[in-house]
């Protein structure tokens, strides 16, 4: 009967231990929750890998995606540059340059030094054929010493096509 009480003891400590290290017993050893935000920087992330292996529609999709959880993250948290500039960049991929300029406008009237706003506002410019705005987000990125900065600038010299 001991044998029997220990054995079963044992079993229960071994798979409660388990569980717990797999975050099911308590909030310390649990995984944090994906928000809106992060799943769709996820999709945007498989975007410009299917863009890059020229799958357009899937990229598309992946866009899509993107744009919906971002609408929710801003709703829920607004005013946030990052969100913004990500809404800006799916709205702006997926073919609504006027609307992707407000998003990135309303993220650079928060953070007017945001690095990821100022070079994708810079690549809109280049895709509307306004060069001269363009330039003026290039020389705000001028003093980052980014690779945003490289990459504008190479696309502004036509010497690049817009990857993003």
């Amino acid at each position: 009967m001991f044998k029997k009480i220990l054995i079963t003891s044992f079993f229960c400590l071994f798979f409660s231990l388990n569980a717990f290290a797999a975050g099911d017993g308590g909030s310390e050893g649990s995984a944090k929750k994906k928000t809106n935000y992060d799943k769709a920087v996820s999709h945007i992330k498989f975007a410009k890998k299917y863009e890059k292996k020229g799958k357009e529609e899937k990229a598309k999709k992946s866009y899509e995606k993107a744009q919906k959880l971002l609408v929710l993250s801003n709703n829920k948290n607004p005013n946030k540059p990052d969100t913004l500039n990500y809404l800006g960049f799916t709205t702006r991929k997926l073919g609504d340059y006027k609307n992707g300029e407000k998003y990135y406008l309303q993220g650079l009237a928060l953070e007017p030094m945001h690095i990821g706003i100022n070079e994708y506002l810079g690549e809109l410019y280049v895709a509307t054929n306004r060069l001269d705005l363009a330039k003026e987000r290039l020389k705000i990125l001028e003093s980052c010493k980014c690779e945003e900065y490289d990459q504008l600038k190479a696309i502004i010299e036509g010497t690049k096509k817009s990857k993003y």
